[in-house]
């Protein structure tokens, strides 16, 4: 799996198509889905991106709440009831649907964001913003983050 890295701004046309980074296609590229799989974030006024074999995961991970559980049902809901196949066109670009435009605050711009394995797209001021807090709070608390050991290192 690829990682999705850097953040992109890109221009939003009034159909509501907006080009989906080269280097975010890339690492879509081998997914038998080409395109994007999005859905709003319940957790930020941005959308969530990722590909179909990150939401085969989020599934499987479900799956650890008891069926029918008020937990499953909400992950459902969230994540999955809301999550679009968004296939792109031969220029790269991604028709974005409304509400979650409305969601993320988009108008003539959209920020594309690498978080790793996913990604967010966001109204870039509002990105800004998010990443002002985000800079202040680790400068304050100094996160760290256990390395996993890479495969056949043995430690």
């Amino acid at each position: 799996m690829g990682l999705f890295l850097s953040t992109f701004v890109n221009k939003v046309d009034r159909k509501g198509r907006v080009s989906v980074p080269a280097s975010f296609r890339a690492t879509l590229s081998q997914q038998p889905f080409q395109g994007v799989i999005a859905y709003r974030s319940f957790t930020a006024s941005c959308a969530e991106g990722c590909g179909m074999d990150f939401m085969e995961r989020l599934s499987d991970s479900a799956q650890n709440f008891d069926a029918f559980s008020p937990e499953q049902e909400d992950i459902s809901a969230l994540i999955f009831a809301d999550a679009r196949q968004l296939a792109w066109d031969p220029e790269g670009r991604i028709l974005l649907p409304e509400d979650l435009i409305e969601h993320a605050g988009l108008n003539e711009t959209a920020a594309f964001v690498g978080k790793g394995q996913t990604f967010q797209i966001w109204q870039p001021e509002a990105y800004k913003a998010m990443e002002a807090e985000i800079r202040a709070r680790a400068l304050k608390n100094r996160p760290t983050l256990p390395l996993k050991p890479k495969a056949g290192d043995g430690k």
